[in-house]
């Protein structure tokens, strides 16, 4: 992403291999884990197919299992999240690539290239940038230059885990585009509510 004198940016993609009642838990528990375990891999691969073609950044895949194959596709390298609490594993993620750098979780259905630019375009003037979740977390986390972003505690998977994050940064943060992610039964009620266009375009 060549924006404000950045070189060409990344994008890192937390990807986790779809096996029935190892993805999307909380949403499993609301409608079953084939359902959740088809929609996870239908949302991944249709992300990946819109980020992937973008010129403006390459794409790098951070997955678990670490050494897990998955049908994704097999241009775009990868390499394993290792062990850990979730922020443990997006700051050593972010620390594999050259920044400036972005990384996203594969399974937000309403994620577009625009987004993820729109996201960049923040990091011009900012250390670090958050894309909120409509939950309380956040979509996306993004660094200008190697910075360790969650060396304090965070509530993750909690209605103040983007305030927590943000809260025990050294520096303030940009936020980028507020975005729903489906992780649970209202999320899922929320998602099959919306037009079909909402959900599939591009």
């Amino acid at each position: 992403m060549r924006s404000c004198g950045m070189r060409r940016g990344t994008v890192v993609v937390m990807v986790r291999e779809a096996r029935l009642g190892a993805v999307k838990t909380r949403l499993a528990a609301a409608i079953g884990p084939a359902r959740a375990t088809a929609f996870y891999r239908r949302t991944t691969a249709e992300q990946l197919r819109r980020l992937a073609v973008d010129r403006r950044w390459r794409v790098v895949l951070a997955v678990t299992p670490d050494g897990a194959r998955g049908p994704w596709p097999r241009k775009l390298g990868r390499f394993g999240q290792g062990s850990g609490d979730i922020g443990a594993r997006m700051d050593r993620a972010l620390a594999r690539v050259r920044p400036p750098a972005v990384l996203v979780g594969s399974d937000i259905p309403g994620l577009r290239a625009r987004h993820v630019a729109r996201a960049f375009r923040r990091l011009c003037g900012a250390r670090a940038v958050f894309g909120p979740a409509e939950d309380g977390g956040f979509w996306l986390v993004g660094v200008r230059r190697r910075t360790r972003l969650f060396a304090g505690p965070v509530r993750w998977s909690h209605p103040e885990t983007l305030a927590d994050a943000l809260a025990q940064l050294p520096f303030p943060a940009a936020l980028a585009d507020r975005l729903a992610d489906v992780d649970d039964g209202a999320a899922w009620a929320a998602y099959t509510r919306a037009p079909c266009a909402t959900r599939s375009s591009p």
